[in-house]
């Protein structure tokens, strides 16, 4: 090989090797911030702590994971997280496609409508948790309106039966507007010839949408869902503030289980456990969510 020929490889090899250099810095604060801990976190679900935290762990197999199989309240927190995501994911995956259509219009003061649907995503949590919490209240808002109509007050957090849903639909009103930007996304993107096709065939009003909106929104349809399971699996910031777990633990997830066993109660070993299952559903999820969506994606031949 001629020494131009090497002088050529080596370039093209430095060339191809310039962009990772660049992603080091970011990997290096990854692997320090994510990784590392988690590692960490796995090796400690097969430990715990004789004594105290102070002492090192001691190496105990799969103990945690039978007090885990043999745990009531895990399996109500588990049942819990899956009712959250049931529930929570169809909502968020319908609703903001709907408010995405109606803003998409080309109508005056759309923009106002789009900013007011989009304001509850940048409320902060506490704030709104805070806020519904009161107008959950025995004498909030919303039972004084039911008194007009001369309803009895509604235990919103305060009835087993209520309290999980009463903290869903405060997710379902902040990620509304998150949602619906992802949609008007895609719906921006589909060009309006294919709508004045479809309304020279005779497709038009709802059918036009059936025909044309659902079949190329179809990524971001799965994207969506996938996205707001993973969300809905994690939920913490609402029940913390809400109900913190209760009334008799039904509104208790998984999330705020793993935060009781690991801070109030410093298990810190059966924590590290129960995240290690969150862990495989979440992962669980994002794999369903790639396959669905590799599997789309050859059927519209993109």
């Amino acid at each position: 090989m001629s020494r131009t020929s090497i002088k050529i490889s080596f370039a093209l090899f430095k060339r191809s090797l310039t962009p990772y250099l660049f992603l080091i810095p970011a990997l290096f604060a990854l692997s320090l911030t994510v990784l590392w801990p988690a590692i960490q976190a796995f090796y400690l679900s097969f430990t715990g702590y004789e004594y105290d935290l102070t002492q090192s762990p001691q190496w105990v197999g799969l103990k945690n994971f039978d007090k885990l199989w043999a745990d009531p309240i895990f399996w109500q927190t588990l049942r819990n997280t899956l009712v959250y995501l049931i529930f929570i994911v169809p909502v968020m995956v319908i609703i903001p496609l709907g408010l995405a259509i109606l803003v998409n219009q080309k109508l005056r003061g759309m923009n106002w409508f789009r900013a007011a649907f989009y304001t509850p995503v940048v409320i902060s949590m506490v704030v709104a948790g805070l806020a519904w919490k009161w107008l959950y209240a025995e004498n909030g808002l919303l039972n004084q309106l039911g008194q007009l109509f001369s309803l009895p007050p509604i235990p919103w957090l305060s009835s087993p039966n209520l309290a999980l849903f009463s903290v869903m639909a405060v997710t379902v009103w902040k990620g509304l507007g998150y949602y619906m930007v992802i949609y008007l996304a895609g719906l921006q993107a589909i060009p309006g010839e294919l709508y004045e096709a479809a309304a020279i065939d005779g497709s038009d009003g709802f059918r036009k949408h059936w025909d044309i909106t659902l079949p190329l929104m179809k990524p971001y349809l799965v994207l969506v869902a996938v996205i707001s399971a993973i969300s809905a699996t994690k939920v913490f910031e609402e029940v913390y503030i809400m109900t913190q777990g209760g009334p008799l633990n039904s509104s208790k997830t998984i999330v705020y289980y793993l935060y009781e066993r690991a801070f109030q109660d410093l298990e810190i070993s059966y924590a590290c456990t129960i995240g290690l299952v969150l862990f495989l559903l979440i992962l669980g999820l994002s794999i369903m969510q790639f396959t669905i969506q590799q599997s789309g994606l050859r059927k519209l031949d993109i």
